[in-house]
């Protein structure tokens, strides 16, 4: 039996047109309506067949939706759900894959109106791709996806959305919005941050008479792999998390600086210290 009847993706790319191939692939809806800003993805999700219809119109888009899952760039959402809510149909759940949340909930709760829900969420899965063509049934599984519910949260809705989660393969986990923006500014957003600042340090170099890009090797691309991401996207994320990723950006610089100064000091047991520090952080993930 289908969790849902009618399931409209709004942002058909590698997230909710991952989203709509692992449902599909799990026989939990029905029928897919697609909406998205670019013609020929959308015309791209129909012959690939993730959506069954693909509309253009926003209103026209949910108005049959018994869920609406919203994978758009998070500075978007907001006007969205405004946009959608006095066309949602009784009992209908609003929910977002945003990887920032704070903000987007606050106001998508205000937005709803009542006997329709909004419920925020975040499937910590992705690739540096973008685009329907990007995407694929197993993204989400295995991964976790963080549901941030308030007080406002109704809880049919809620376990709604833990069950369509769980459908496509996930691990749900409930975090108050406020840590989850600190956690993604930490775990997501600095290493971003951190690639995109690293590749354009490299390659405006002008130490040397040539490009030296082009003499990276596999370390440095599957280091920089994730500045190959959108970058209409994460100058949305940067905005939209601004207080916590600067804050994380700072952290970064005070261990930067430690390292750094152990260089110029030529602290060798300083530095196999730093070193064997950062291993073990990182074999603890492992």
């Amino acid at each position: 039996m289908s969790l849902i009847n009618n399931l409209t993706v709004i942002g058909v790319g590698l997230i909710g047109g991952s989203f709509a191939r692992a449902l599909k692939d799990k026989g939990a809806v029905k029928e897919i309506t697609g909406v998205d800003i670019d013609p020929l993805n959308l015309k791209k999700a129909l012959e690939l067949k993730v959506i069954d219809r693909a509309e253009t119109q926003l209103p026209a888009s949910i108005k049959e939706a018994d869920v609406v899952f919203i994978a758009t760039p998070v500075r978007t959402i907001a006007g969205i759900v405004k946009q959608i809510a006095p066309f949602l149909k009784q009992g209908a759940v609003v929910t977002d894959g945003g990887s920032v949340k704070s903000e987007i909930v606050e106001l998508c709760d205000r937005l709803i109106p009542e006997g329709r829900y909004f419920v925020g969420g975040h499937p910590i899965a992705g690739t540096e791709n973008s685009g329907v063509e990007a995407s694929y049934a197993d993204l989400y599984k295995g991964k976790r996806c963080i549901l941030t519910p308030t007080a406002n949260t109704d809880s049919s809705a809620l376990e709604k959305i833990v069950k369509v989660w769980e459908a496509v393969g996930s691990e749900v986990v409930f975090m108050d919005s406020v840590k989850h923006d600190k956690l993604t500014a930490a775990i997501s957003h600095l290493p971003h941050m951190v690639a995109y600042t690293l590749v354009n340090t490299v390659g405006e170099y002008e130490g040397c008479d040539e490009n030296i890009l082009k003499y990276s090797a596999g370390g440095f691309r599957d280091f920089t792999r994730i500045a190959s991401s959108d970058p209409k996207m994460w100058r949305d994320i940067a905005l939209q998390n601004k207080k916590p990723i600067i804050e994380m950006m700072d952290y970064f610089t005070e261990h930067y600086s430690e390292l750094k100064n152990l260089i110029v000091n030529d602290d060798s047991d300083g530095l196999e210290e730093f070193f064997a520090r950062s291993r073990s952080h990182r074999e603890s993930i492992l």
